[in-house]
């Protein structure tokens, strides 16, 4: 610590991301990247807008870019809004409208962030256990009192469980003084989005990311749609924050990427398809596989510690990402969907490491 720390920053504990290893040859199931490669639309309105415009600012406004995403969705471009990843929208979200008298409310086990970003911002939470399936059950967060607030991901992560349509709505019908932003990040691979709610539902705020299914990660595109209204509360904090979120090659890219339907069908329906095969696969070496809609899925072997089933993979050369907390999670593996050839490779050492004699697992 420095002496020169605010003490707002002396009681922070960061968000730890998935490891980003420099080593080359790893097979790298560890951050629910998209195993593809971009569209080549994408590839080519990047190159484009390579140019001598770099030396000018982007659009502080995104506009050409909400204009698409506004027409994807059947929203007007005021109900879209646009940011540096999801993570930055969140963030933003977070600020201008969860900071209020009542806590904010949040699954006990869903994605880490969300607590970093409630201490960052000096916003109180209460967490509400998922059941022991680790579902989300809507009557505990109704049941929950008076909030500030409700945010979970939809599918959840770290368990890739979807929650129906008809339970979303049910939750909004039950709380409506309050925003509830359903952060849909994996939505693409098997969910059901609630953006046709947003017209109904004035506190519905919807959170996605052209990270997962459109394969821009490196990019860093977020975006969400909501009611104009809700919208502006998060215009204001972005323009009192930094006003060019989005760089002229982040642009680009994203409008073409959300303008490429054939690429992103083609994509999303072989990492279901390869993420159907490996639940299938980790069965079989009897794994439970929690059922996922996402592009990863939540594994445990009742007989093998998930941290030396992690660390014998590692030395496979082979990353998967394993929670020590909560703790009631610890038992499990989060593995995202790769190649085929890369899943395979996975299912093969795995095999190899639980028929291993047990000293190969520390036991």
């Amino acid at each position: 610590m420095s002496r020169f720390w605010s003490e707002a920053v002396r009681g922070l504990t960061p968000y730890v991301p998935g490891e980003q290893p420099r080593l080359a040859g790893l097979i790298k199931l560890n951050t629910n990247e998209c195993p593809y490669a971009p569209s080549l639309r994408v590839l080519q309105a990047i190159r484009d807008a390579a140019g001598e415009e770099l030396r000018l600012y982007p659009d502080p406004e995104a506009t050409q870019l909400r204009q698409v995403i506004a027409a994807r969705h059947g929203l007007q471009p005021g109900q879209v809004f646009v940011g540096n990843g999801s993570d930055e929208v969140l963030a933003h979200a977070f600020m201008a409208l969860f900071r209020h008298a009542h806590p904010l409310l949040l699954p006990d086990v869903s994605y880490s962030f969300y607590p970093v970003y409630a201490q960052l911002f000096g916003i109180a939470t209460r967490s509400v256990p998922l059941d022991p399936q680790l579902r989300l059950r809507v009557q505990d967060f109704l049941d929950a009192g008076p909030n500030g607030g409700i945010v979970f991901a939809n599918p959840n992560a770290p368990t890739g469980i979807a929650l129906g349509l008809d339970d979303v709505e049910r939750l909004l019908r039950g709380n409506r003084d309050s925003v509830v932003l359903v952060d849909e990040a994996y939505v693409d691979f098997g969910a059901q989005s609630a953006v046709e709610l947003i017209d109904r539902y004035p506190q519905l705020l919807v959170v996605r990311t052209l990270s997962k299914a459109h394969a821009l990660a490196g990019l860093r595109v977020g975006y969400a749609l909501g009611q104009a209204d809700l919208i502006e509360g998060l215009v204001r904090v972005k323009d009192s924050f930094n006003s060019y979120p989005l760089d002229r090659l982040a642009l680009a890219g994203a409008t073409a990427a959300m303008q490429d339907d054939t690429w992103l069908a083609h994509t999303r329906g072989r990492i279901v398809a390869s993420r159907e095969q490996l639940s299938a696969e980790l069965r079989d070496l009897g794994f439970e596989v929690l059922p996922s809609s996402a592009n990863f899925v939540f594994a445990r072997h009742p007989e093998h510690a998930a941290a030396e089933l992690a660390a014998a993979l590692r030395e496979q050369r082979i990353l998967v990402r394993h929670f020590r907390k909560p703790e009631r999670i610890s038992a499990f593996l989060r593995i995202s969907i790769g190649t085929d050839v890369q899943c395979e490779a996975l299912v093969q050492a795995l095999r190899g490491v639980l028929q291993a004699p047990s000293p190969a697992l520390g036991e």
